[in-house]
Protein backbone atom coordinates (compact mmCIF):
# COMPACT_ATOMS: atom_id res chain seq x y z
CA UNK A 1 0.00 0.00 0.00
CA UNK A 2 1.68 3.19 -1.15
CA UNK A 3 2.40 5.79 1.80
CA UNK A 4 2.89 9.03 3.08
CA UNK A 5 5.65 9.22 6.02
CA UNK A 6 5.49 12.12 8.47
CA UNK A 7 8.46 13.32 10.57
CA UNK A 8 7.36 14.52 13.63
CA UNK A 9 9.23 17.49 15.53
CA UNK A 10 6.82 17.91 17.99
CA UNK A 11 4.36 20.53 16.35
CA UNK A 12 0.40 20.53 18.36
CA UNK A 13 -0.71 19.35 14.73
CA UNK A 14 1.89 16.80 13.42
CA UNK A 15 -1.52 14.35 13.74
CA UNK A 16 -3.37 16.12 11.75
CA UNK A 17 -1.25 15.79 8.64
CA UNK A 18 -1.48 12.12 8.72
CA UNK A 19 -5.54 12.78 10.09
CA UNK A 20 -5.95 15.15 6.87
CA UNK A 21 -4.54 12.48 4.01
CA UNK A 22 -6.34 9.66 5.20
CA UNK A 23 -9.32 11.69 4.38
CA UNK A 24 -9.14 11.10 1.08
CA UNK A 25 -7.74 7.56 1.06
CA UNK A 26 -3.82 7.51 1.26
CA UNK A 27 -2.24 5.78 4.42
CA UNK A 28 -0.10 8.48 6.07
CA UNK A 29 2.01 7.29 9.18
CA UNK A 30 3.65 9.90 11.87
CA UNK A 31 7.12 8.52 12.92
CA UNK A 32 9.85 10.06 15.14
CA UNK A 33 12.04 12.84 13.52
CA UNK A 34 15.00 10.72 14.30
CA UNK A 35 13.85 7.83 12.19
CA UNK A 36 17.24 6.24 10.69
CA UNK A 37 17.24 6.23 6.70
CA UNK A 38 17.41 2.43 7.01
CA UNK A 39 13.75 2.58 8.64
CA UNK A 40 12.91 4.93 6.16
CA UNK A 41 13.85 3.55 3.80
CA UNK A 42 12.31 -0.14 5.08
CA UNK A 43 8.57 1.68 4.78
CA UNK A 44 9.12 2.54 1.26
CA UNK A 45 6.98 6.09 1.93
CA UNK A 46 5.80 7.82 -1.66
CA UNK A 47 6.86 11.10 -0.04
CA UNK A 48 7.98 12.57 3.18
CA UNK A 49 6.39 15.57 5.16
CA UNK A 50 8.54 17.22 8.15
CA UNK A 51 5.65 18.98 10.50
CA UNK A 52 6.07 21.80 12.06
CA UNK A 53 7.44 22.25 15.56
CA UNK A 54 8.68 24.70 18.66
CA UNK A 55 12.24 24.66 18.39
CA UNK A 56 14.68 26.88 15.53
CA UNK A 57 16.92 25.64 13.45
CA UNK A 58 19.77 27.85 14.83
CA UNK A 59 19.38 26.34 17.70
CA UNK A 60 22.05 23.93 18.88
CA UNK A 61 19.76 21.13 20.11
CA UNK A 62 17.29 21.91 17.28
CA UNK A 63 15.59 18.30 16.51
CA UNK A 64 17.06 17.59 13.01
CA UNK A 65 16.38 14.29 10.36
CA UNK A 66 19.09 12.26 9.63
CA UNK A 67 20.43 13.79 6.77
CA UNK A 68 20.46 11.05 4.34
CA UNK A 69 16.76 11.87 4.19
CA UNK A 70 17.21 14.76 2.04
CA UNK A 71 19.38 12.64 -0.23
CA UNK A 72 16.63 9.73 -0.90
CA UNK A 73 15.13 11.28 -4.12
CA UNK A 74 11.50 10.99 -2.98
CA UNK A 75 9.54 13.98 -2.98
CA UNK A 76 9.76 16.34 0.03
CA UNK A 77 7.36 18.87 1.96
CA UNK A 78 8.01 20.86 4.71
CA UNK A 79 5.51 23.01 6.76
CA UNK A 80 6.71 25.54 9.85
CA UNK A 81 9.44 24.35 11.39
CA UNK A 82 10.17 21.81 8.65
CA UNK A 83 10.08 24.79 5.96
CA UNK A 84 12.80 26.60 8.09
CA UNK A 85 14.88 22.78 7.94
CA UNK A 86 14.80 22.93 3.88
CA UNK A 87 15.74 26.26 3.96
CA UNK A 88 18.53 25.69 6.44
CA UNK A 89 19.49 22.64 4.82
CA UNK A 90 19.94 23.62 1.69
CA UNK A 91 21.68 26.60 2.30
CA UNK A 92 19.40 29.00 2.74
CA UNK A 93 18.85 31.38 6.11
CA UNK A 94 16.80 31.79 8.64
CA UNK A 95 16.24 34.45 11.34
CA UNK A 96 14.12 35.40 14.13
CA UNK A 97 11.12 37.39 13.25
CA UNK A 98 8.30 39.13 14.77
CA UNK A 99 5.40 36.10 15.87
CA UNK A 100 2.75 35.42 13.10
CA UNK A 101 0.04 33.65 14.46
CA UNK A 102 -3.52 33.17 13.44
CA UNK A 103 -5.17 34.01 9.94
CA UNK A 104 -2.60 35.28 7.02
CA UNK A 105 -3.43 35.98 3.55
CA UNK A 106 -1.06 34.30 1.27
CA UNK A 107 -1.07 35.98 -1.67
CA UNK A 108 -0.02 32.75 -4.28
CA UNK A 109 3.14 33.81 -6.76
CA UNK A 110 3.54 30.53 -8.75
CA UNK A 111 0.39 28.21 -8.79
CA UNK A 112 2.21 25.86 -10.25
CA UNK A 113 2.00 21.76 -8.34
CA UNK A 114 2.40 22.28 -4.90
CA UNK A 115 -0.73 25.15 -5.07
CA UNK A 116 -2.40 24.45 -8.34
CA UNK A 117 -6.09 25.12 -7.85
CA UNK A 118 -6.19 27.45 -5.09
CA UNK A 119 -7.07 31.01 -6.45
CA UNK A 120 -4.71 33.99 -6.08
CA UNK A 121 -4.79 33.93 -2.71
CA UNK A 122 -6.15 32.28 0.38
CA UNK A 123 -6.80 32.23 4.45
CA UNK A 124 -3.55 30.64 5.55
CA UNK A 125 -3.39 29.50 9.52
CA UNK A 126 0.65 30.84 10.50
CA UNK A 127 2.09 29.76 14.18
CA UNK A 128 5.68 30.67 13.59
CA UNK A 129 8.63 33.11 15.17
CA UNK A 130 11.26 32.35 12.26
CA UNK A 131 11.04 32.85 8.65
CA UNK A 132 13.10 31.93 6.19
CA UNK A 133 15.56 35.23 5.03
CA UNK A 134 17.07 33.84 2.20
CA UNK A 135 15.58 31.07 0.26
CA UNK A 136 18.31 28.27 -1.33
CA UNK A 137 19.57 28.43 -4.94
CA UNK A 138 17.72 26.25 -7.46
CA UNK A 139 14.55 27.64 -5.39
CA UNK A 140 11.62 30.07 -5.71
CA UNK A 141 9.00 31.51 -4.44
CA UNK A 142 5.56 30.22 -5.04
CA UNK A 143 3.71 32.71 -1.98
CA UNK A 144 4.29 35.19 0.21
CA UNK A 145 2.17 36.90 2.98
CA UNK A 146 2.71 40.80 4.03
CA UNK A 147 5.13 39.40 6.98
CA UNK A 148 6.72 36.70 5.41
CA UNK A 149 8.47 37.33 1.74
CA UNK A 150 9.10 33.53 1.30
CA UNK A 151 6.13 31.89 2.76
CA UNK A 152 6.05 28.98 0.27
CA UNK A 153 8.94 27.81 -2.24
CA UNK A 154 9.91 25.28 -4.36
CA UNK A 155 12.65 23.55 -6.23
CA UNK A 156 10.59 21.94 -8.45
CA UNK A 157 13.22 19.97 -10.59
CA UNK A 158 13.57 18.12 -7.19
CA UNK A 159 9.98 18.02 -5.99
CA UNK A 160 10.84 19.54 -2.31
CA UNK A 161 8.02 22.15 -0.93
CA UNK A 162 8.63 24.24 1.88
CA UNK A 163 5.42 26.36 3.43
CA UNK A 164 4.85 28.34 6.42
CA UNK A 165 1.73 27.88 7.11
CA UNK A 166 -0.32 25.06 8.20
CA UNK A 167 -2.28 23.48 5.55
CA UNK A 168 -3.58 20.56 7.87
CA UNK A 169 -5.87 22.91 10.39
CA UNK A 170 -9.28 23.73 9.17
CA UNK A 171 -8.08 27.59 9.28
CA UNK A 172 -6.70 27.19 6.30
CA UNK A 173 -8.52 27.83 2.95
CA UNK A 174 -8.21 25.24 0.54
CA UNK A 175 -5.63 23.18 2.81
CA UNK A 176 -6.98 19.92 1.82
CA UNK A 177 -6.35 21.00 -1.60
CA UNK A 178 -2.59 22.12 -0.89
CA UNK A 179 -2.08 18.96 0.83
CA UNK A 180 -4.04 16.54 -2.40
CA UNK A 181 -1.69 18.42 -4.27
CA UNK A 182 1.71 17.21 -3.12
CA UNK A 183 0.26 13.45 -2.15
CA UNK A 184 -1.83 12.54 -5.68
CA UNK A 185 0.01 14.91 -8.13
CA UNK A 186 3.83 15.29 -7.01
CA UNK A 187 4.28 12.47 -4.93
CA UNK A 188 1.93 10.16 -6.86
CA UNK A 189 0.47 8.20 -4.61
CA UNK A 190 -2.51 5.40 -4.64
CA UNK A 191 -5.80 5.62 -2.85
CA UNK A 192 -5.53 1.92 -1.31
CA UNK A 193 -5.83 3.18 2.39
CA UNK A 194 -9.95 1.64 3.02
CA UNK A 195 -11.51 0.61 5.94
CA UNK A 196 -12.60 -2.56 4.41
CA UNK A 197 -9.00 -2.74 3.39
CA UNK A 198 -8.35 -2.63 7.05
CA UNK A 199 -10.54 -5.28 8.57
CA UNK A 200 -9.43 -7.66 5.88
CA UNK A 201 -6.09 -7.16 6.69
CA UNK A 202 -6.50 -7.28 10.35
CA UNK A 203 -8.69 -9.99 10.75
CA UNK A 204 -5.75 -12.09 8.72
CA UNK A 205 -3.12 -10.90 11.00
CA UNK A 206 -5.17 -11.64 14.20
CA UNK A 207 -6.15 -14.91 12.61
CA UNK A 208 -2.91 -16.23 13.20
CA UNK A 209 -1.87 -15.77 16.52
CA UNK A 210 -1.73 -17.95 18.52
CA UNK A 211 -3.38 -18.54 22.89
CA UNK A 212 -6.71 -17.27 23.74
CA UNK A 213 -7.87 -13.40 23.99
CA UNK A 214 -8.85 -11.58 26.53
CA UNK A 215 -10.46 -8.44 25.77
CA UNK A 216 -11.41 -5.71 28.29
CA UNK A 217 -14.82 -4.19 26.80
CA UNK A 218 -15.99 -0.79 28.44
CA UNK A 219 -18.85 -0.57 25.84
CA UNK A 220 -17.59 2.22 24.27
CA UNK A 221 -17.13 1.90 20.40
CA UNK A 222 -13.71 1.69 20.52
CA UNK A 223 -13.13 -1.80 22.96
CA UNK A 224 -16.51 -2.88 21.04
CA UNK A 225 -15.32 -2.67 17.58
CA UNK A 226 -11.64 -4.68 18.74
CA UNK A 227 -13.41 -7.27 20.56
CA UNK A 228 -15.91 -7.51 16.94
CA UNK A 229 -12.64 -7.54 15.21
CA UNK A 230 -11.32 -10.36 16.90
CA UNK A 231 -14.13 -12.47 17.13
CA UNK A 232 -14.33 -12.61 13.84
CA UNK A 233 -10.84 -13.68 13.54
CA UNK A 234 -10.45 -16.21 16.32
CA UNK A 235 -14.29 -16.59 17.65
CA UNK A 236 -14.49 -18.44 20.80
CA UNK A 237 -10.85 -17.88 21.25
CA UNK A 238 -11.91 -14.44 22.32
CA UNK A 239 -13.80 -13.95 25.88
CA UNK A 240 -15.09 -10.41 26.78
CA UNK A 241 -14.79 -9.05 30.41
CA UNK A 242 -16.92 -5.56 31.26
CA UNK A 243 -16.03 -4.34 34.84
CA UNK A 244 -17.67 -2.18 36.71
CA UNK A 245 -15.11 0.18 38.40
CA UNK A 246 -18.45 2.50 39.95
CA UNK A 247 -16.67 5.38 37.62
CA UNK A 248 -19.26 5.03 35.12
CA UNK A 249 -22.18 7.29 33.70
CA UNK A 250 -25.35 6.64 35.48
CA UNK A 251 -26.69 3.05 35.15
CA UNK A 252 -24.38 2.29 32.07
CA UNK A 253 -23.25 -1.01 34.10
CA UNK A 254 -27.13 -2.19 33.52
CA UNK A 255 -27.13 -0.68 29.78
CA UNK A 256 -23.86 -2.17 28.75
CA UNK A 257 -24.65 -5.79 29.77
CA UNK A 258 -28.19 -5.62 28.03
CA UNK A 259 -26.46 -4.04 24.65
CA UNK A 260 -23.74 -6.83 24.39
CA UNK A 261 -26.20 -9.88 24.96
CA UNK A 262 -28.91 -8.53 22.51
CA UNK A 263 -26.50 -7.17 20.20
CA UNK A 264 -22.97 -9.23 19.47
CA UNK A 265 -22.94 -13.00 19.53
CA UNK A 266 -19.74 -12.90 22.05
CA UNK A 267 -18.69 -14.39 25.49
CA UNK A 268 -18.99 -11.87 27.73
CA UNK A 269 -18.49 -11.53 31.82
CA UNK A 270 -19.03 -8.54 33.56
CA UNK A 271 -17.71 -8.17 37.33
CA UNK A 272 -18.85 -5.88 39.29
CA UNK A 273 -15.27 -3.92 40.84
CA UNK A 274 -17.13 -0.39 42.28
CA UNK A 275 -15.53 -0.92 45.59
CA UNK A 276 -12.36 -1.83 44.95
CA UNK A 277 -11.74 1.46 42.20
CA UNK A 278 -13.52 4.05 44.52
CA UNK A 279 -11.57 2.63 47.78
CA UNK A 280 -8.09 2.76 45.76
CA UNK A 281 -8.78 6.17 44.82
CA UNK A 282 -10.08 7.32 48.60
CA UNK A 283 -7.32 10.93 49.01
CA UNK A 284 -5.55 10.90 45.68
CA UNK A 285 -6.00 14.60 44.10
CA UNK A 286 -3.22 14.35 41.11
CA UNK A 287 -4.56 13.65 38.12
CA UNK A 288 -1.96 11.44 36.64
CA UNK A 289 -2.12 9.15 39.90
CA UNK A 290 -5.60 8.61 39.40
CA UNK A 291 -5.30 7.27 35.95
CA UNK A 292 -2.22 4.91 36.80
CA UNK A 293 -3.95 3.47 40.11
CA UNK A 294 -7.07 3.12 37.54
CA UNK A 295 -5.35 1.58 34.96
CA UNK A 296 -3.42 -0.86 37.64
CA UNK A 297 -6.74 -1.88 38.98
CA UNK A 298 -8.07 -2.49 35.74
CA UNK A 299 -5.29 -4.81 34.77
CA UNK A 300 -5.22 -7.02 38.48
CA UNK A 301 -8.62 -7.69 37.77
CA UNK A 302 -8.12 -9.26 34.53
CA UNK A 303 -5.03 -11.15 35.70
CA UNK A 304 -6.93 -12.63 37.96
CA UNK A 305 -9.73 -13.55 36.10
CA UNK A 306 -7.29 -14.77 33.66
CA UNK A 307 -5.89 -17.03 35.71
CA UNK A 308 -9.47 -18.29 36.74
CA UNK A 309 -10.84 -18.99 33.69
CA UNK A 310 -7.27 -19.28 31.53
CA UNK A 311 -5.31 -20.42 29.85
CA UNK A 312 -4.84 -16.54 28.12
CA UNK A 313 -1.90 -15.28 26.23
CA UNK A 314 -3.20 -12.12 24.88
CA UNK A 315 -4.78 -8.71 26.83
CA UNK A 316 -6.56 -7.43 23.93
CA UNK A 317 -7.58 -3.55 23.97
CA UNK A 318 -9.24 -0.20 22.12
CA UNK A 319 -6.23 1.74 21.64
CA UNK A 320 -6.00 4.69 19.39
CA UNK A 321 -3.29 6.44 17.08
CA UNK A 322 -4.30 9.39 19.37
CA UNK A 323 -3.96 7.29 22.92
CA UNK A 324 -0.43 6.58 21.48
CA UNK A 325 0.82 9.81 20.72
CA UNK A 326 -1.12 11.74 23.70
CA UNK A 327 0.52 9.02 25.99
CA UNK A 328 4.15 9.49 24.51
CA UNK A 329 4.60 6.13 23.49
CA UNK A 330 5.24 7.42 19.81
CA UNK A 331 8.76 7.82 20.94
CA UNK A 332 8.18 11.15 19.54
CA UNK A 333 9.09 14.80 20.87
CA UNK A 334 5.67 15.55 21.19
CA UNK A 335 4.81 16.16 25.42
CA UNK A 336 3.09 13.30 27.10
CA UNK A 337 -0.28 15.04 27.90
CA UNK A 338 -2.01 12.38 29.89
CA UNK A 339 -1.28 8.37 30.61
CA UNK A 340 -3.78 6.44 29.02
CA UNK A 341 -4.54 3.30 31.22
CA UNK A 342 -4.53 1.09 27.73
CA UNK A 343 -1.16 2.92 26.55
CA UNK A 344 0.74 4.22 29.17
CA UNK A 345 -0.50 2.84 32.44
CA UNK A 346 0.32 -1.11 31.94
CA UNK A 347 2.45 -1.94 35.29
CA UNK A 348 5.63 -4.26 34.55
CA UNK A 349 4.38 -6.80 36.28
CA UNK A 350 1.79 -7.63 34.18
CA UNK A 351 2.20 -11.61 32.02
CA UNK A 352 -0.23 -11.22 29.23
CA UNK A 353 0.73 -9.92 25.84
CA UNK A 354 -1.01 -6.51 24.53
CA UNK A 355 -3.48 -6.96 21.39
CA UNK A 356 -4.47 -3.69 20.13
CA UNK A 357 -6.10 -4.01 16.48
CA UNK A 358 -6.80 0.09 16.57
CA UNK A 359 -3.67 1.78 17.41
CA UNK A 360 -3.18 2.69 13.90
CA UNK A 361 -6.77 4.69 13.60
CA UNK A 362 -8.40 7.98 14.24
CA UNK A 363 -11.44 7.73 16.21
CA UNK A 364 -13.61 8.30 12.88
CA UNK A 365 -11.95 5.75 10.90
CA UNK A 366 -13.17 3.15 13.91
CA UNK A 367 -16.89 4.48 13.14
CA UNK A 368 -16.40 4.04 9.80
CA UNK A 369 -15.30 -0.10 11.06
CA UNK A 370 -18.11 -0.23 13.21
CA UNK A 371 -20.73 0.64 10.67
CA UNK A 372 -18.99 -2.08 8.14
CA UNK A 373 -19.30 -4.62 11.21
CA UNK A 374 -23.25 -3.56 11.37
CA UNK A 375 -22.54 -1.81 14.92
CA UNK A 376 -26.19 -0.74 15.90
CA UNK A 377 -26.37 3.24 15.25
CA UNK A 378 -27.08 4.12 19.05
CA UNK A 379 -23.45 2.84 19.83
CA UNK A 380 -22.12 4.45 16.76
CA UNK A 381 -22.78 7.46 18.03
CA UNK A 382 -22.14 7.43 21.48
CA UNK A 383 -19.69 10.12 22.88
CA UNK A 384 -16.55 8.58 23.57
CA UNK A 385 -15.69 8.05 27.47
CA UNK A 386 -12.69 8.58 29.11
CA UNK A 387 -10.95 4.60 29.92
CA UNK A 388 -10.66 5.96 33.47
CA UNK A 389 -14.08 6.97 33.99
CA UNK A 390 -15.57 9.78 36.33
CA UNK A 391 -12.35 10.09 38.33
CA UNK A 392 -10.71 11.88 35.67
CA UNK A 393 -14.05 14.06 35.26
CA UNK A 394 -14.11 15.17 39.10
CA UNK A 395 -10.80 17.18 39.76
CA UNK A 396 -9.38 16.92 43.37
CA UNK A 397 -10.44 13.51 45.31
CA UNK A 398 -12.95 11.21 44.19
CA UNK A 399 -15.75 10.82 46.71
CA UNK A 400 -19.13 8.97 46.28
CA UNK A 401 -20.87 13.02 46.75
CA UNK A 402 -19.12 13.89 43.58
CA UNK A 403 -19.83 10.68 42.04
CA UNK A 404 -23.37 10.99 42.53
CA UNK A 405 -23.42 14.82 41.18
CA UNK A 406 -21.54 13.68 38.20
CA UNK A 407 -23.80 11.23 37.13
CA UNK A 408 -26.81 13.30 37.75
CA UNK A 409 -25.52 16.37 35.94
CA UNK A 410 -23.85 14.17 33.30
CA UNK A 411 -27.06 12.74 32.49
CA UNK A 412 -28.90 16.03 32.25
CA UNK A 413 -26.94 17.53 29.63
CA UNK A 414 -27.09 14.28 27.52
CA UNK A 415 -30.64 14.38 27.61
CA UNK A 416 -31.16 17.84 26.99
CA UNK A 417 -28.76 17.64 24.03
CA UNK A 418 -30.81 14.82 22.48
CA UNK A 419 -34.42 16.25 23.14
CA UNK A 420 -32.60 19.38 21.01
CA UNK A 421 -31.77 17.58 18.76
CA UNK A 422 -28.08 18.35 19.56
CA UNK A 423 -26.44 15.38 20.88
CA UNK A 424 -25.11 13.71 17.45
CA UNK A 425 -23.91 17.44 16.39
CA UNK A 426 -21.48 17.33 18.79
CA UNK A 427 -18.49 15.13 19.90
CA UNK A 428 -18.78 14.66 23.57
CA UNK A 429 -20.78 16.21 26.28
CA UNK A 430 -20.33 15.98 30.20
CA UNK A 431 -20.60 18.05 33.52
CA UNK A 432 -17.95 17.99 35.59
CA UNK A 433 -17.00 18.91 39.51
CA UNK A 434 -14.42 19.15 41.93
CA UNK A 435 -13.79 21.09 45.23
CA UNK A 436 -15.27 24.87 44.53
CA UNK A 437 -18.47 26.02 46.32
CA UNK A 438 -20.61 28.79 45.88
CA UNK A 439 -23.05 30.38 47.47
CA UNK A 440 -27.23 29.98 46.22
CA UNK A 441 -30.61 30.86 47.46
CA UNK A 442 -32.80 28.15 47.78
CA UNK A 443 -36.21 29.63 48.75
CA UNK A 444 -35.34 32.32 51.11
CA UNK A 445 -32.08 30.65 52.51
CA UNK A 446 -28.84 30.77 51.24
CA UNK A 447 -27.12 27.66 50.72
CA UNK A 448 -23.63 27.01 49.96
CA UNK A 449 -23.29 23.96 47.46
CA UNK A 450 -20.78 22.61 44.75
CA UNK A 451 -20.04 24.19 41.26
CA UNK A 452 -20.83 21.78 38.30
CA UNK A 453 -18.85 22.57 34.73
CA UNK A 454 -20.96 21.41 32.05
CA UNK A 455 -18.18 20.91 28.62
CA UNK A 456 -19.53 20.18 25.15
CA UNK A 457 -17.12 19.95 22.53
CA UNK A 458 -16.70 19.77 18.43
CA UNK A 459 -13.88 17.47 17.32
CA UNK A 460 -12.75 14.76 14.52
CA UNK A 461 -10.49 13.20 16.20
CA UNK A 462 -10.23 14.58 19.88
CA UNK A 463 -6.76 15.66 18.80
CA UNK A 464 -8.34 19.21 18.77
CA UNK A 465 -11.47 20.27 19.92
CA UNK A 466 -13.74 23.46 19.72
CA UNK A 467 -16.47 24.52 22.50
CA UNK A 468 -19.68 24.30 21.31
CA UNK A 469 -21.66 27.87 20.56
CA UNK A 470 -24.77 26.03 22.31
CA UNK A 471 -28.15 28.09 21.98
CA UNK A 472 -28.85 29.93 25.45
CA UNK A 473 -32.16 28.44 25.67
CA UNK A 474 -30.22 25.10 25.79
CA UNK A 475 -27.48 25.87 28.59
CA UNK A 476 -30.69 27.71 30.45
CA UNK A 477 -32.60 24.36 30.32
CA UNK A 478 -28.96 22.49 31.58
CA UNK A 479 -28.31 24.89 34.25
CA UNK A 480 -32.03 25.14 35.88
CA UNK A 481 -32.65 21.09 35.70
CA UNK A 482 -29.17 20.43 37.84
CA UNK A 483 -29.94 23.12 40.07
CA UNK A 484 -33.25 21.68 40.42
CA UNK A 485 -32.79 18.42 40.41
CA UNK A 486 -29.18 18.09 42.75
CA UNK A 487 -29.57 19.41 45.92
CA UNK A 488 -25.73 19.93 46.22
CA UNK A 489 -25.46 21.85 43.21
CA UNK A 490 -25.42 26.31 43.62
CA UNK A 491 -23.75 27.33 40.34
CA UNK A 492 -23.46 25.66 36.88
CA UNK A 493 -21.03 26.88 34.31
CA UNK A 494 -19.98 26.45 30.36
CA UNK A 495 -16.07 25.78 29.81
CA UNK A 496 -15.40 27.82 26.64
CA UNK A 497 -11.54 26.83 26.14
CA UNK A 498 -10.64 24.83 23.19
CA UNK A 499 -7.95 22.03 22.76
CA UNK A 500 -5.30 23.07 22.23
CA UNK A 501 -4.47 25.11 25.00
CA UNK A 502 -7.12 23.12 26.68
CA UNK A 503 -7.74 19.24 26.97
CA UNK A 504 -10.97 17.90 26.22
CA UNK A 505 -11.22 15.86 29.98
CA UNK A 506 -10.25 18.41 33.24
CA UNK A 507 -7.87 15.91 33.97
Amino acid sequence: MDKIVVLDFGSQYSHLICRRIREFSVYAELVPFDISNDKLKQMNPKGIIFSGGPSSVYNKDSPRPDSRVFGMNLPLLGICYGHQLIVDNFGGRVKRSNKEYGHSTLTIDNSASLLGGVGDSLRAWMSHGDEAEKIPDNFKVIGHTERSHAAAIANESESIYGIQFHPEVVHTENGIRILKNFVLDICKAKQEWTMEGFIEKTVSDISKIDGNVLCGVSGGIDSTVAALLIHKAIGNRLKCVFVDNGLLRLDEEHEIEKMFKENFAVNFSPINAKKRFVDGLKGITDPEKKRKIVGEEFVRIFTEFAEKNGPFKWLAQGTLYPDVIESGVSKGPAAVIKTHHNVGGLPDWMKLEVLEPLRELYKDEVRKVAAILGVPKRLLMRHPFPGPGLAVRIIGEVTENKLHISKLASKIVEEELELSGWYDKVWQAYAAVGDDKAVGVVGDERKYGNIVMVRVVESIDAMTADWTRLPHEILAKISNRITNEIDEVTWVSYVISSKPPATIEPQ
